[in-house]
């Protein structure tokens, strides 16, 4: 038992990996390519965006390890669209909630820390102060502190929402999963229990 569970934490670790390694190298190049050429301000806007999208990614998580699969499991029972999702959601709560606090929400924070040094370069340059000049270090530390603070604290609060109201928020992202895997095709989470089943009935016979 401890070497299956060992050897799926790794393999588990080993995707998460890489998954990171991909995504943050798309969002990376996704939002150099945006930022370049755009001015300060709508590029202190995309900050604040890569920031909320942390902030919700973050709360998202927390809600799912909050959430309790009973009410869920009623919803399915009157076949509400995105309650088995919601299930799953709960029942794979540690991935879950691993992929988008550590994945996305690091990678958010990462990126709006890249995309922050960009927007002080080009405040600096519009204000007409050579890069590395004291009022552009004094502009970089007042808004990374600024970027920071938002981080952390919207963090904060979305904790709070998220334990308050996880049944809410996890029955939304459900119902976002129901709409990818019924009209986009595109199955988040494979229900492994049928899977168990069809296993057992192949070995009885």
């Amino acid at each position: 038992m401890m070497k299956n569970s060992l050897k799926k934490s790794l393999n588990w670790s080993l995707i998460v990996a890489v998954i990171t390694l991909v995504l943050a190298a798309i969002f990376s190049i996704v939002s150099t390519a945006v930022l370049s050429g755009v001015s300060w301000g709508i590029g202190m806007m995309i900050v604040f965006f890569i920031v909320l999208t942390g902030v919700i990614s973050d709360t998202i998580g927390v809600a799912a390890t909050a959430a309790n699969e009973k009410p869920f499991h009623a919803m399915a029972a009157e076949k509400i669209p995105g309650a088995k999702q919601s299930v799953m959601i709960t029942r794979n709560a540690d991935r879950f909630s691993n992929f988008t606090n550590d994945v996305i929400g690091d990678i958010a924070g990462v990126i709006s820390g890249t995309a922050s040094a960009y927007v002080v370069i080009q405040l600096g340059l519009q204000m007409g102060y050579e890069e590395g000049s004291n009022v552009q270090f004094a502009i970089s530390v007042l808004f990374t502190s600024v970027v920071a603070a938002l981080t952390v604290g919207g963090k904060s609060v979305g904790k709070t929402v998220a334990i308050q109201f996880s049944t809410e928020i996890i029955d939304h992202v459900g119902r976002l999963f129901y709409f990818l895997e019924v009209k986009l095709k595109i199955t988040i989470f494979k229900d492994n229990k049928r899977k168990k089943k069809g296993n057992k009935n192949n070995k009885r016979k």
